[in-house]
C-alpha cells in the first residue's frame, strides 16, 4: 500500500469536515444510538460464545472499541483489569494477560497469526483500534481449535467489515473522524468508505496521527512520545447467494519517529552513556485470505484462511540494525452441527515462522521455526444444567537456529472447561489444559551467532481456572482464581521455569439508560520458583499485583447526551525481586460526555479529560518501574480531547 503522506493527510481532514458541516442541520431527530458496555453483548457476537471454553473468555464491550479508535490500545483494555497494557506510546506498548506477556499467548487478527518477538524495547504486535469490531482475550485456557502454542491462553482479533459501516439497504456510505488532544497536540484523523453490490463489498481506510511530545503529571516533557502513526486498511470480500463468504484483507501499521532510546524505557540512570532519544522505523503488515460458510447448520460447515504478517523494526542510528520477523499461516477445519447446541470442529494448521537480525557488521542471524498441528474440540450441551467442551490437538515443530542447528519436537495438547448451573441465578465453571509450546524464536535483537541450542528444550504449559458467577435481573457478579505453569520458557538458548498465579473479581449492573462495571485482578509471578522483577521476566511477563478498572455511563435522552468516566487503579506492591523496591500505587480518572446534535443525523461530538488529576504516574504494566536505576516511560498528564465523528 502506497504511504500515507502529508498531502493525503490534508485530504483526509478536508474530507472529514466536509462531511461535517454538510449533513443537513433541519435532518429529522432521531433517538441516539448508545452503544454497551457490557460485554454480554459482544460475547452474543460470538458464534460459540455460549460454549463452556468460553466461559473464561473476556470480552472488549462495543462501547469501549469505539472510545478507543482514535487512541491506542491501552485505550481497548481500559476496563478490563485482567488485561494490561504497558508501554505509553504505541510503538512500545505490550499487553500482559493476568501477569503472562502477549508473547505466550496465540495472537490471531483476521484470522492470521501473528509474530511472538521482534525486539524487547519495542512491541513485538501493532494493532489499530480504529479497525477493530471484535476482541476477545482467552486468558490461561484456550480451545485447540484457537490456534498452535497457546501456552497461557489467546488473543482473537477481528477488522470490521462493509456491513458494520452500511446501514440496511445501503450500498456506499462511511465514517468520519477528527480528534484532538492538547497534551501533545496530537491530531488525529481517519476516513472509512464501504460499498456494496451484488454480494460484493469493499472498504478502506486511513488513520494518521501526528503531535509533539506530551507532559507527565508533573508537568515534565517525556521526549520522543509525539504521536507519529499512519494506518491504512483495505478489505474485498464477496459473499454469494447460497452462502459461500470469501475475504482478501490487507492491513499496514508505520512508525517512524524520534523515540526513547530504549522504546519502552523513559531513562537508565547509570551504565553506559547513550542518547536520550533515536529514531525508530517501523512497519506491520497482516494479510488475509478467509474462506467460510454463512449456514451454520448440518455437517458441513467449512473454513479456510490463509495469513501472512510481518514485523519490521529498524534503528537507523547508532547501529543500521534491522530485525524482521514473519509468519506464514495456514488452517482449515470444519464445523460438524450435531444439534444446535452441540458441535465438533476438526481440522489442520500450519505455520511457518522465520525472524532474522541484520546490521552493516553482521549478516543475517536468522532463526526459523515451522509447524503442523492436527485439533479436534467438541463443545456439548449434555443437560439444561451441563455445558461441556474438550479438546485435543497434536503438534510437530522443525526448528533452525541461528547457525543452522535443527532440532524437531513434538507433543500432545489437551483442555477440559465445564460450567454447571446450581440454579437460575448461580453457576460454577471450570477449566485445565495442558499445552504444548514447542520452540520459540527468541529475540532477533539479541540473537548470537555462537548459541549452540544444546539444552534447548520445548516447552510445556498447565493452566487451571476455576470460577462462580451469579446472575439476577440486572446485576451480575462474578469470582475466579487462576494459575499457569510454564515449563522450559525460552531464555536464549536455554530454558527457565514461569508461573502466574492470583484471583479476579467482576461486577455489571445495568439501569434504564446507565450501566457500571467493575473489575479487579491480583496476580503474581514467579521465575524458577521465586520472586522476580520485570527485567528477569523479560518477554515472559510482568509483576503487577493488585489492578482495578472501573467504568460507568449514564444516558441522558432529554439532552442528547451521553456521559460517564473510569477510574484506573494500582495498589502499591513489592515484588519480591533481588535488587527492586516497591511499586507505588496511582489512581487515575477520566470523563467524557458525547453529544449526538439532534439537527445532525450521524453526527457525533465527544469530550474527554483523561488523567483529569493530573496524576505522575507509569502503568504498572509498564517496564522497570520498581528498580531505582530506571526511570519509567510515564503516561501523559492531565489531557483534554475533543472528537467528531460522522456517519454518512
Amino acid at each position: 500500500m502506497a504511504a500515507f503522506t502529508a498531502p493525503r493527510a490534508r485530504l483526509l481532514c478536508g474530507t472529514a469536515l466536509t462531511f461535517l458541516t454538510a449533513l443537513p442541520a433541519a435532518a429529522e431527530q432521531t433517538t441516539s444510538n448508545v452503544l454497551s458496555l457490557d460485554p454480554i453483548v459482544v460475547r452474543q457476537q460470538d458464534p460459540v460464545g455460549d460454549a463452556a471454553d468460553r466461559d473464561n473468555s473476556v470480552y472488549v464491550a462495543d462501547a469501549e472499541l469505539d472510545r478507543a479508535r482514535s487512541g491506542d490500545l491501552k485505550d481497548v483494555f481500559s476496563g478490563i483489569a485482567s488485561v494490561s497494557v504497558g508501554g505509553a506510546i504505541p510503538i512500545a506498548q505490550k499487553i500482559f494477560v493476568n501477569g503472562i506477556d502477549m508473547l505466550n499467548l496465540t495472537v490471531a487478527l483476521d484470522g492470521a497469526l501473528q509474530n511472538n518477538r521482534v525486539f524487547h524495547h519495542v512491541s513485538a504486535n501493532a494493532f489499530d483500534p480504529g479497525i477493530l469490531k471484535f476482541v476477545r482475550v482467552d486468558p490461561g485456557v484456550a480451545a485447540a481449535d484457537t490456534g498452535p502454542n497457546a501456552v497461557a491462553g489467546a488473543v482473537i482479533m477481528e477488522t470490521v467489515d462493509a456491513v458494520d459501516v452500511l446501514a440496511d439497504g445501503e450500498t456506499f456510505g462511511g465514517t468520519a473522524r477528527l480528534s484532538y488532544g492538547d497534551n501533545g497536540a496530537t491530531f488525529s484523523r481517519s476516513l472509512t468508505l464501504a460499498t456494496r453490490s451484488g454480494g460484493f463489498e469493499a472498504l478502506g481506510y486511513l488513520k494518521s496521527a501526528t503531535g509533539d511530545d506530551y507532559e507527565d503529571g508533573s508537568g515534565n516533557v517525556v521526549q520522543g512520545t509525539a504521536a507519529d502513526l499512519q494506518s491504512r486498511l483495505l478489505k474485498l470480500a464477496y459473499e454469494s447467494d447460497t452462502g459461500h463468504r470469501l475475504e482478501l484483507t490487507g492491513q499496514q501499521i508505520s512508525d517512524d519517529a524520534i523515540r526513547p532510546y530504549r522504546s519502552n524505557i523513559g531513562e537508565v540512570i547509570g551504565g553506559r552513556p547513550v542518547p536520550l532519544t533515536r529514531r525508530y522505523d517501523t512497519e506491520r503488515t497482516t494479510y488475509s485470505l478467509r474462506y467460510e460458510s454463512t449456514i451454520d447448520t448440518g455437517m458441513w460447515d467449512p473454513e479456510a484462511v490463509l495469513g501472512y504478517s510481518e514485523a519490521d523494526v529498524r534503528v537507523p542510528e547508532p547501529y543500521g540494525s534491522k530485525g524482521v520477523s514473519s509468519t506464514l499461516s495456514a488452517k482449515v477445519q470444519n464445523t460438524f452441527h450435531l444439534s444446535q447446541s452441540s458441535t465438533i470442529v476438526a481440522g489442520l494448521d500450519y505455520y511457518d515462522r522465520e525472524s532474522e537480525y541484520s546490521d552493516p557488521s553482521t549478516s543475517g542471524l536468522r532463526e526459523a521455526a515451522d509447524n503442523i498441528g492436527l485439533f479436534a474440540q467438541a463443545r456439548l450441551e449434555p443437560s439444561d444444567r451441563w455445558k461441556l467442551s474438550a479438546g485435543l490437538r497434536y503438534d510437530w515443530q522443525d526448528f533452525t537456529g541461528s547457525g543452522g542447528q535443527e532440532l524437531s519436537v513434538s507433543g500432545a495438547s489437551g483442555n477440559l472447561s465445564a460450567r454447571y448451573k446450581v440454579t437460575d441465578a448461580l453457576s460454577l465453571r471450570a477449566g485445565y489444559s495442558s499445552v504444548f509450546g514447542g520452540i520459540q524464536l527468541e529475540d532477533n535483537y539479541v540473537f548470537d551467532p555462537g548459541w549452540t541450542y544444546a539444552g534447548l528444550e520445548s516447552s510445556r504449559a498447565e493452566n487451571f481456572n476455576l470460577g462462580v458467577d451469579w446472575s439476577a435481573g440486572n446485576l451480575t457478579l462474578g469470582a475466579e482464581v487462576f494459575r499457569t505453569e510454564v515449563e522450559n520458557a525460552r531464555e536464549n538458548s536455554g530454558n527457565i521455569d514461569f508461573q502466574s498465579e492470583g484471583y479476579s473479581l467482576g461486577a455489571t449492573y445495568g439501569w434504564l439508560g446507565g450501566f457500571v462495571r467493575l473489575s479487579f485482578t491480583d496476580s503474581d509471578i514467579e521465575l524458577n520458583g521465586g520472586s522476580t522483577g520485570s527485567y528477569e521476566a523479560r518477554d515472559l511477563g510482568a509483576p503487577l499485583g493488585q489492578v482495578l478498572a472501573l467504568q460507568v455511563q449514564q444516558e441522558l435522552p432529554q439532552y442528547s447526551l451521553l456521559v460517564g468516566g473510569s477510574l484506573d487503579l494500582a495498589r502499591d506492591y513489592d515484588t519480591g525481586g533481588a535488587g527492586t523496591q516497591e511499586l507505588d500505587g496511582y489512581e487515575v480518572v477520566n470523563v467524557f460526555a458525547e453529544y449526538t446534535p439532534p439537527s445532525l443525523n450521524g453526527v457525533t461530538l465527544r469530550a474527554s479529560v483523561q488523567n483529569l488529576f493530573d496524576a505522575d504516574y507509569a502503568d504498572r504494566a509498564t517496564y522497570g518501574g520498581e528498580y531505582a536505576s530506571i526511570v519509567p516511560l510515564k503516561e501523559p498528564g492531565r489531557t483534554f480531547m475533543i472528537e467528531a465523528v460522522a456517519r454518512f
